[in-house]
């Protein structure tokens, strides 16, 4: 059976009205919150001011530890292999043996979000660029598990395969988004089964498939999608994701993490979110642990 950690991304109280907002007072106000639930690891993602130490130590007040943090990589950007190297390296001073990696949102995605608009025309740029990110986080002694993502290079199921294909799982493992696959128009457990021995970690999420499809119907985009129009992004249970089926493919040498995300609240408030995500934890996986 394998032996899940489970923990949180506090992205609810960091993704506001005003766009990414990440400094050590809104992760107070969130880790406060947070620590009145049984949730204790917490996605790693260090604000600016604070070094690892810094940030474990902020954690530590409020009973938290690190979780698998995300590094975005930017394709196009000059200094992609250093980049990965900074962040790995604080991964790994927080303790954290695995990172989950991306690539970043492109403005034709966040414009027409999960058909794979625009396909191929970067692809192989795209996949030298993980590869050589995937090698420098790996070289930190971190493993890097891509994390396909709506909005960036890296959405469709096709595309995930041309990754896979093109860099070795001695490089590049997997850190599957349930959501992320499902609002692609990917079944999470099918794929997750099929590359299941390449699998790191996991983010557990849900959505409302009817409102991706109105959305992708509408041609609206991400934010439309998922803050103003329309409602993809659920706590898990709530929505149509089967998570069990996705947990069920996890082998039983799978002992990582798995880290709950709810991008946009369907619940009231934050707190409220969080505590939903908690209680489908302790029903479905009691087995394991937070």
């Amino acid at each position: 059976m394998p032996n899940i950690r489970v923990g949180m991304n506090p992205l609810p109280w960091v993704l506001t009205p005003d766009g990414f907002i990440l400094t050590e007072p809104i992760l107070r106000t969130a880790f406060a919150e947070i620590a009145t639930t049984p949730f204790k690891g917490i996605h790693a993602d260090p604000p600016a001011g604070l070094d690892a130490a810094g940030y474990r130590a902020l954690l530590a007040e409020y009973g938290l530890e690190p979780a698998p943090g995300y590094f975005s990589a930017g394709i196009d950007t000059r200094d992609l292999v250093e980049s990965a190297k900074k962040h790995a390296a604080t991964q790994a001073e927080l303790g954290n043996t695995e990172v989950f990696l991306a690539t970043g949102l492109t403005a034709d995605r966040i414009a027409h979000p999960s058909i794979g608009y625009g396909a191929d025309t970067k692809l192989q740029r795209v996949i030298d660029g993980i590869g050589a990110a995937a090698e420098a986080i790996t070289a930190e002694g971190v493993t890097p598990a891509l994390h396909p993502h709506v909005g960036s290079a890296i959405e469709t199921e096709s595309e995930i395969r041309a990754v896979f294909d093109a860099v070795p799982d001695s490089v590049l493992s997997f850190g599957p988004d349930t959501g992320h696959l499902a609002w692609a128009g990917i079944t999470p457990a099918t794929l997750m089964t099929q590359y299941a021995d390449r699998i790191a970690a996991v983010h557990l999420k849900d959505v409302h498939l009817d409102q991706a499809q109105a959305a992708r119907d509408a041609d609206a985009n991400y934010f439309e999608a998922t803050v103003t129009q329309f409602t993809v992004w659920t706590e898990p249970g709530r929505g149509d994701v089967d998570l069990l089926a996705a947990i069920d493919s996890l082998p039983d040498t799978f002992h990582g993490w798995v880290v709950v995300e709810v991008d946009v609240p369907e619940a009231d408030t934050n707190l409220a979110s969080t505590e939903l995500s908690a209680q489908w934890i302790t029903d479905h996986l009691r087995a394991h642990t937070f």
